[in-house]
């Protein structure tokens, strides 16, 4: 297919994206992307939420009440929206996402970004360890095979602060025993994003051009990655690396903590099992590891590049985050899910 330019486009083409709509602008991540957004003040934000749904959403964004079992409820929300952006935790129901892709493909909504934060799904094997990541592929297919729309997926890693924090199933850390498990030798670099820099990411992917101008145009733009991965990462990091930060922020020697070794692929089997039995700890606990394997699963930076200097990313510090990551483990912030 020949490249498209702004150029030629029938009079009237807008090449922005300037109504957004976001599911779960209140969770973890959608409070961040929400606050970009706002901050870019590029775009109309309206949060799209379920009827007794959350109340926080802050000022400046619309909020339309939808019932997931009326598509109709649904397809109405989503109309004039040019972009969604399907933020949901891992025990969210499953047929929620593709209730929304088949409402965003009724209502004409040109870009998905699905519910894809995290390793790089793109990565087969990695993908295909890691069971919940296997089950993103079908939000994908069915995004394309409706071809009303077009997904970018955000491949991000995991989370840095809320996965320090989050407890000994997520990078090995209990910070409040200052205990850690380092999986095989803990020297195994993984690429890790902060949840700000997630948010900024979105926020400015979606603030691109929609085409470029014209052939002599070499900035980035959506196009760009239509029906493609944004990889983006804070850090590119090791477990001892987070040690030597804990250390630094929390100002206590390594005598002071407990270290044990767990070999990486026998970790990562225990979490299986676990998960078969139904613990949803083992979910954690194999889904984390599986990015410390040897192969450099875990590090899209290394075997894919990164997305940042397009994107606009700011360089962040790494014991400004380790620093939330303790307040967040000190005040249970992550409430059940760092235990």
């Amino acid at each position: 297919m020949a490249q498209e330019y702004a150029s030629n486009q029938p009079k009237g083409f807008k090449n922005y994206i300037e109504n957004v709509a976001i599911v779960g602008a209140a969770g973890y991540s959608g409070k961040y992307i929400v606050e970009e957004l706002l901050r870019n003040g590029k775009h109309k934000v309206t949060a799209i939420t379920r009827e007794g749904g959350p109340s926080q959403i802050p000022a400046g964004v619309e909020v339309k009440k939808v019932n997931y079992d009326d598509h109709s409820s649904l397809v109405e929300a989503l109309r004039g929206q040019e972009a969604l952006i399907i933020t949901m935790g891992v025990r969210a129901p499953a047929e929620q996402q593709t209730k929304l892709i088949e409402a965003a493909a009724a209502a004409n909504v040109s870009w998905v970004i699905p519910n894809e934060f995290g390793n790089d799904n793109a990565n087969e094997a990695l993908r295909n360890d890691v069971k919940v990541n296997a089950a993103k592929t079908q939000y994908r297919d069915q995004i394309e095979k409706l071809g009303k729309t077009s997904w970018i997926g955000i491949c991000c890693g995991f989370w840095y602060e809320f996965s320090l924090a989050g407890g000994e199933g997520c990078y090995g850390f209990d910070l409040k025993n200052r205990s850690v498990t380092m999986f095989d030798d803990g020297t195994t670099p993984i690429s890790t994003s902060t949840l700000p820099q997630t948010g900024r990411a979105v926020a400015n992917l979606l603030g691109l051009k929609v085409l470029k101008d014209d052939e002599n145009d070499k900035s980035p733009c959506l196009t760009d990655f239509k029906n493609k991965f944004v990889y983006i990462a804070s850090f590119v990091v090791s477990q001892k690396d987070m040690l030597d930060s804990v250390l630094r922020v929390t100002g206590t020697k390594v005598e002071d903590w407990k270290i044990r070794h767990e070999p990486s692929k026998e970790r990562y089997q225990r979490g299986v099992e676990l998960m078969q039995a139904g613990d949803y700890n083992g979910m954690r606990i194999a889904m984390y590891t599986r990015s410390f394997f040897p192969d450099q699963g875990g590090n899209h930076s290394a075997t894919r590049g990164l997305d940042n200097d397009k994107l606009g990313l700011p360089k962040e510090k790494l014991d400004d985050y380790t620093q939330i990551a303790i307040q967040y483990a000190t005040d249970d912030t992550l409430g059940s899910y760092g235990r």
